[in-house]
């Protein structure tokens, strides 16, 4: 089915529109891009300068999912700045967006789809981490899996009512800063001294809905926390508005002045 995400990174949204540039559009090897125009995306990206009468529905993390001080200090400053270029916030508190288990299913089916051969042939040069992936979905089973590729479409259709009210959505990246680059995805994850044993359901439960639904999404930096290390702030916007998305970005991003700080390097 229709289940890919990419997420590319770049130096700033300028590059960011560069690259949309060279990969938008129709292609025959993709049947999902068939009837699509391509945009200039990097045209004109730096026009919008205000978002005067522009509404953005904002949350911070899902009911009862945990979120740092540091995060939310951060966070709580990005919405001001958006207030401060104009837009208009409306808060509400994420209800409905815990969708983990339904990530979980569909692509960790994925997943094993793909790469349970490539993991019997490779299998000693591939990690343990890499194994256990797999394996969370030996037992799926193909009702499992089109019951959450319902409640897919469920979500796909709760977020777009959101955008009869709003014009974007914002939230937090993450629910704290960036864990070890060794850091075990099965040891669970610690915020605020507290630990939590499910990592990704604590840690990105944001970025999860936008994956399945395919709303164009946006991580942009948008501070730092108490030890100096990057904090982000996702925007998402309406289907196929990819090019607004980018406009208001890279208008965030001018304003944020962050371009040039660098979190401290560690020996």
């Amino acid at each position: 089915g229709n289940q890919t995400y990419v997420t590319p990174m770049t130096r700033h949204v300028e590059d960011t529109a560069l690259m949309l540039d060279v990969m938008g559009g129709q292609h025959a090897c993709d049947p999902w891009s068939s009837g699509y125009n391509p945009t200039n995306f990097s045209t004109n990206l730096a026009s919008m300068a205000s978002l005067r009468g522009t509404r953005i529905i904002a949350w911070s993390v899902p009911p009862g999912r945990p979120f740092s001080a540091s995060a939310a200090k951060v966070f709580e400053a990005s919405l001001n700045r958006l207030s401060n270029l104009g837009a208009s916030i409306e808060r509400v508190d994420g209800k409905g967006m815990d969708i983990e288990p339904i990530w979980r299913t569909i692509n960790h089916t994925v997943w094993r789809t793909r790469f349970a051969d490539f993991a019997a042939r490779f299998g000693p040069d591939l990690s343990v981490t890499f194994h256990r992936q797999l394996a969370l979905a030996e037992n799926i089973s193909a009702v499992a899996y089109q019951q959450a590729m319902f409640e897919r479409s469920k979500l796909f259709l709760s977020v777009q009512a959101m955008f009869d009210r709003c014009d974007f959505l914002a939230m937090p990246t993450v629910s704290r800063s960036a864990l070890s680059i060794d850091h075990d995805l099965f040891s669970g994850i610690d915020i605020d001294g507290k630990h939590f044993d499910e990592l990704r359901a604590n840690w990105f439960p944001n970025t999860m809905p936008f994956n399945m639904t395919g709303h164009p999404a946006i991580s942009l930096p948008c501070g730092f926390d108490h030890e100096g290390m990057p904090i982000g702030l996702q925007v998402v916007g309406p289907l196929r508005a990819d090019q607004q998305l980018l406009k208001l970005s890279s208008l965030f991003e001018r304003a944020s002045g962050l371009l040039d700080q660098r979190p401290p390097l560690i020996d």
